[in-house]
């Protein structure tokens, strides 16, 4: 830090710029906290859909399956049957012919009931494909939304990283006109605050941190610039109105 003498006027005009250049540093950091958290949930997201679709995919495919190994069933069951039946004409005695009229009920009845589980998979089979279909549009849908917010993120990944190198570079040539005890001050009250002002301009005879009211001689003090003069109720440190704008101004300049 340069030990060049200067004065307060120029100290409390650094210190409004450091804190105009902090507050925007603090939004920059902020927009890329938010798009990153944007687009992690969609992916987030994506990979819970596609978890699900796999899962109804194999559902699918298992009664499908299923399916075809009971048709496969009832047609050799119906072909046994029918030999059954072709059989029993022939029977001389009465024993083999309960026999096999009992076995052609038992296949009559397992085919029946064959029949009507192959409909409820068949159900089952259509019910998968319409929710496979809403979560592959669903899929679609999100993974536009997903590669619009990376495409997003990038530009202004690429665009705040710019932005935020010239403003900590403007960052340092403030903190080089503010001495060590005045930075520690300032960095404390930022942490403090709720919305991380430390320093403030009179906004209609009130605190630009807390409202509260400022008296006509406190204002005139600060109007001077004569020493650094913090606010009665926060703590802030406070700057005239024209000194802000000017400050304002000059930091809109060094940015340009």
């Amino acid at each position: 830090m340069s030990t060049e003498i200067i004065s307060i006027e120029t100290k409390l005009k650094a210190l409004y710029d450091l804190q105009i250049i902090d507050t925007k540093i603090a939004e920059i950091r902020t927009l890329r906290g938010e798009l990153p958290m944007e687009v992690r949930d969609l992916e987030d997201e994506l990979a819970g859909l596609e978890t699900r679709l796999r899962k109804y995919e194999s559902e699918q495919n298992e009664a499908e399956e299923d399916v075809s190994q009971r048709k496969a069933f009832i047609k050799d069951s119906t072909a046994r049957r029918q030999k059954y039946e072709q059989q029993i004409n022939n029977i001389k005695n009465n024993r083999e012919y309960d026999s096999l009229n009992k076995e052609i009920e038992l296949l009559g009845l397992e085919i029946q009931i064959t029949e009507k589980k192959v409909a409820d998979l068949m159900a089952f089979i259509v019910l998968k494909k319409e929710e496979i279909a809403v979560i592959q549009e669903t899929l679609s849908t999100r993974t536009t939304d997903l590669n619009a917010k990376r495409a997003e993120l990038d530009t202004i990944v690429a665009e705040t990283q710019r932005e935020e190198k010239a403003l900590m570079e403007l960052s340092a040539v403030a903190e080089e006109k503010i001495e060590e005890r005045l930075l520690v001050a300032y960095k404390r009250l930022r942490d403090n605050s709720r919305n991380h002002l430390a320093v403030v301009a009179i906004t209609r005879d009130a605190c630009g941190g807390c409202f509260n009211k400022i008296p006509p001689q406190r204002q005139l003090d600060i109007r001077q610039r004569k020493k650094i003069i913090v606010c009665e109720h926060c703590g802030r440190i406070q700057v005239d109105h024209d000194l802000a704008v000017e400050a304002d101004g000059t930091l809109q300049v060094a940015e340009a």
